[in-house]
């Protein structure tokens, strides 16, 4: 039994190998044994069409490996249909950094969520999934917070920190915007990927940990070596597995199950389910296809606009003019560059975002930033308040931030939309 296993096993390549049959040496037709010692070996190729069953079931567990890095979207780009098939079975087969780049929205984070799920159905992680923005952990603290300190490494170091680093052991670590890192951040992390250990600041013994790393960025990594701002022999250890993720402008096609996911998600977070009218549906569809829909936010953009048509819906259902409001504030939004790139004017509008003082608009948009690549309110609470909490002078930190968030007329959900 246990030599048919590894037959079918390495004959489905879920095995990297390949099966050698070895026999002593036969006596020849006058009956005088051969030299023994020679013997003969040949490779054994299994026919796996022999086994129709077996072979459809390596072929569900394909399909269905797709779907979860699909979120279960059905995708109609046959281009990124071959990329996530190709992401699937790299994903099943190796430990080896993988890359994902493409612009900002384009769904890199819930990608590598997706990965670390897919591994973890198939038993080859047991540690958690750690996912963390590097644009939000720049300067001094980004040390502390990727590898951790000792007690007294610095000023305000009043206790051990584990950094995230180790956090992941076991796992998969989630570096989004990777080509944030300074220099000094990347040795640190890429002795950390060849070796599996690191030095915390202030310790005198390395740390083991042993986890996936997934990075993401939206730069063109390469220019950023050319420019002295990104280590070449990182680059090259993570660019082992690269894949370019297309934002929603080169996959259109893919708009309408997407937006059929997006009411599907808003149903189970809300527990309301809404619905397009005929007509309503045939329109943003429309609108969302057509080439003038810049859709610069990608996945993003389509997200929020969901969730604003749902909740503005009456009845439960979105009707042409709910649509029509929604066109003209998403032209006017990709139609302003400042809007765009100030997460104040996205997320306020540009009256509001004006009148705040110029020390609270920069605060705020540090604040956006931290709350869109966290994973709860919690979590981006203790991003923001950790120097206080070490401190041991903050109090709860998501109950503070909600505060803070409050005062600009703002609560989590938006925020994250």
């Amino acid at each position: 039994m246990a030599q048919i296993c590894l037959f079918l096993l390495t004959e489905s390549r879920h095995f990297p190998a390949r099966l050698v049959q070895t026999s002593p040496g036969r006596p020849d037709e006058r009956g005088i044994d051969e030299d023994r010692t020679v013997g003969r070996a040949a490779i054994i190729d299994l026919d796996l069409s022999k086994y129709d069953k077996l072979a459809a079931r390596f072929a569900e567990e394909h399909r269905q490996g797709v779907s979860v890095l699909t979120s279960g979207i059905p995708t109609r780009n046959t281009a990124f249909t071959a990329l996530i098939e190709r992401i699937e079975r790299v994903a099943g087969a190796s430990t080896a950094p993988i890359l994902l780049a493409g612009p900002t929205g384009a769904g890199k984070t819930r990608l590598a969520r997706r990965i670390f799920e897919l591994k973890k159905a198939r038993n080859q992680v047991d540690g958690p999934f750690v996912e963390v923005n590097c644009a939000t952990i720049r300067g001094d603290g980004a040390m502390s917070a990727l590898f951790g300190h000792r007690r007294g490494a610095f000023t305000g170091a009043a206790a051990d920190r584990d950094g995230l680093l180790k956090r992941a052991d076991g796992g998969l670590l989630f570096l989004d915007e990777i080509g944030e890192l300074g220099l000094d951040e990347q040795a640190m992390l890429l002795r950390a990927v060849e070796e599996k250990t690191f030095l915390p600041l202030g310790a005198d013994a390395p740390v083991l940990s042993d986890f996936q790393l997934i990075a993401g960025s939206n730069r063109d990594l390469g220019a950023c070596v050319r420019e002295g701002r990104f280590r070449d022999d990182l680059l090259a250890r993570i660019d082992l597995w690269s894949f370019r993720l297309p934002g929603i402008a080169e996959r259109r096609e893919d708009i309408e199950p997407n937006l059929d996911y997006e009411l599907e998600r808003f149903a189970r977070d809300k527990g309301q389910r809404v619905s397009f009218n005929a007509e309503a549906r045939s329109r943003f569809l429309a609108f969302a296809s057509a080439p003038q829909a810049l859709w610069s936010g990608n996945f993003r953009d389509l997200s929020g606009a969901v969730e604003r048509l749902a909740t503005l819906a009456g009845g439960g259902r979105i009707t042409v003019t709910d649509v029509d409001d929604e066109i003209r504030r998403l032209r006017e939004r990709w139609s302003d560059p400042v809007a765009t790139a100030d997460p104040a004017v996205a997320i306020l509008g540009r009256a509001a975002a004006d009148a705040l003082d110029r020390f609270d608009r920069v605060q705020l948009a540090d604040v956006i930033a931290v709350c869109r690549a966290s994973a709860t309110l919690s979590e981006a609470g203790r991003t923001l308040f950790a120097a206080s909490r070490a401190r041991k002078s903050s109090g709860n930190d998501a109950d503070r931030l909600a505060k803070y968030l409050t005062r600009f007329g703002l609560d989590w959900k938006r925020v994250r939309t």
